[in-house]
């Protein structure tokens, strides 16, 4: 982990109380908390089909984005991205989660029971993903979908 915050800590600043996040972590059977969006980072999450081509263009223009979730389950991709975002996307098809939004997350580097694994876990940075090189990596995703390359 990066500096003095791990990604638990930094995943648990997020909650209205850290302690309970983490005791619910260690003690819940699924390894996973609830966790509000809108404080630390927003989520903007992609339909199935365009998540993992968008997260694939993203790495090869970054190298590694901020933390991205996978639910398996119905194959939808999480971007964790500026608080604040959620609130100014336009984006047709893509959920947002901000302010008033709880997500079911993980815990990071553990194996999680359920449908809901990190396909980036947070490395306690607290670097997220752009929402500008987001929506670009989306459009190219989308093009190369749209001209048959398939996911």
């Amino acid at each position: 982990m990066t500096g003095a915050r791990t990604a638990v800590e930094w995943l648990a600043s997020a909650a209205p109380d850290p302690e309970a996040c983490r005791w619910e972590w260690e003690r819940s059977p699924g390894g996973v908390a609830l966790l509000p969006a809108g404080k630390v980072w927003d989520v903007l999450i992609l339909p199935a089909g365009l998540g993992r081509p968008t997260f694939d263009v993203l790495t090869r223009v970054t190298g590694r984005p901020g933390p991205v979730l996978v639910d398996l389950r119905d194959a939808r991709t999480g971007f964790f991205v500026p608080a604040g975002t959620a609130a100014r996307w336009l984006g047709t098809g893509v959920r947002t989660a901000g302010p008033g939004t709880w997500l079911v997350v993980p815990y990071p580097g553990r194996p999680a029971a359920g449908g809901v694994r990190w396909l980036v876990p947070p490395d306690g940075s607290g670097t997220l993903t752009d929402p500008a090189l987001l929506e670009l990596a989306m459009h190219e995703a989308a093009a190369g979908l749209a001209g048959g390359e398939g996911p």
